[in-house]
């Protein structure tokens, strides 16, 4: 059981972390100018899902072999770069989702949001860095602690990239009415998957 005091601690430092904005953000950003606002908040559901895949690895002591192995941090960091740079030539490619185009189905926001959040081996690292901060093995099941206090991450970012998604795609909605208009935000939500690949491809482990 995590004792009261632990939890007044943890909260608002998770809310901070939540309101920074950071790559998952940005993707949830890009998701709501590309296909609108509840894939947006979909997309949201899935980066939490994913994070908390994370938690739940690093409580076990696996992510403790991301850390330790270079090639192993650099094979999920490859991944994710190739797969934001897909996202993004869709994006380019089909511009945003406007009245006349064939709806996606929202399955695949919520399995985007998810992949995206999976192959970022520094999410993984921050959990590490982060929760263990807030873990006592006297306080009972690390593992029960760690998905607890990554349960309250998981839910802030799911309600802050949410309303974050929700937002541009509701901006983006408004645009979207014109052929010309649809491709432009095409092109503008290509380029926040293809910045947040960037970034990616360029991070540093540490």
């Amino acid at each position: 059981m995590i004792e009261t005091t632990t939890l007044l601690a943890f909260v608002p430092a998770a809310l901070a972390l939540n309101l920074t904005p950071g790559a998952d953000m940005m993707f949830c950003f890009g998701q709501g100018l590309r296909s609108g606002a509840r894939p947006a908040v979909v997309a949201s559901a899935g980066v939490s899902a994913g994070l908390m895949v994370h938690v739940l690895l690093a409580g076990l002591g696996v992510g403790a072999a991301v850390a330790a192995l270079p090639w192993l941090f650099d094979v999920i960091r490859w991944m994710g770069v190739g797969y934001l740079l897909y996202l993004a030539w869709g994006a380019i490619r089909n511009g945003a989702i406007s009245a006349e185009t064939p709806a996606r189905p929202t399955r695949f926001a919520f399995r985007d949001g998810m992949l995206v959040n999976l192959t970022n081996p520094k999410v993984i690292l921050f959990v590490l860095a982060f929760i263990p901060q807030f873990v006592s093995p006297d306080s009972g099941s690390v593992l029960l602690q760690f998905l607890t206090l990554g349960a309250i991450i998981a839910v802030g970012g799911l309600v802050v990239n949410g309303l974050v998604g929700a937002f541009a795609g509701g901006a983006g909605r408004v645009l979207v009415s014109s052929p010309r208009a649809s491709r432009i935000l095409g092109w503008v939500s290509g380029g926040v998957f293809a910045a947040l690949a960037v970034r990616l491809a360029v991070m540093e482990r540490a």
